[in-house]
């Protein structure tokens, strides 16, 4: 009889420790931007002597993110959630689509959170709401390459009010694109 229980122990003892072992590890959540890996170095290029500047005035690369911003739109969440909703997938298509007009562009995919929560669980929050963003438009056929993450977690609030309405504006993903 003493020799069932201990072989009973054992037996969910060793279950219990491979359900430990399956469980996820912690989420990696930085304040950097994600910066794609380059597979290959440049050709060297041979420079050619440099013309006279031209007068016409240059944008500045913030002037030309935002103006390529324009046709990108944010992705909206549930509160404690980071998988996009029913409501958020034509967004989602809408910036995929404007991405493959744009094929020079690379987008950054900014989360936020409300400012419920602690600075650490709302950086991972919004990392995981960027990360869903991504997968989303590498679903639809854009490379992962041209696609950057960063967390603001509740950095970067839209609006500031402790009302549902602005909460909801507050949990978001914004899209910007970066152009080089």
């Amino acid at each position: 009889m003493k020799n069932k229980k201990v072989y009973l122990l054992s037996i969910i003892a060793l279950l219990s420790l491979s359900v430990l072992w399956g469980c996820p590890k912690k989420a990696e959540v930085t304040a950097t931007p994600e910066t794609p890996q380059e597979t290959a170095p440049a050709p060297a290029v041979k420079e050619e002597p440099k013309a006279e500047p031209s007068p016409v005035v240059q944008e500045e690369p913030k002037e030309r993110a935002a103006a390529a911003t324009a046709g990108l739109q944010p992705v909206y969440f549930d509160f404690d959630r980071a998988f996009i909703r029913d409501d958020a997938k034509t967004a989602m298509k809408a910036n995929a689509d404007w991405l493959k007009a744009n094929p020079g562009v690379k987008v950054r995919i900014e989360g936020n959170c409300d400012e419920r929560g602690t600075k650490e669980y709302n950086q991972a929050l919004g990392q995981r709401r960027a990360a869903s963003a991504k997968k989303y438009l590498t679903d639809l056929g854009i490379s992962a390459k041209r696609v950057s993450l960063i967390s603001y977690g509740k950095e970067k609030l839209v609006c500031s009010e402790s009302t549902e309405e602005c909460w909801q504006k507050n949990r978001r993903d914004d899209l910007a694109a970066v152009t080089e």
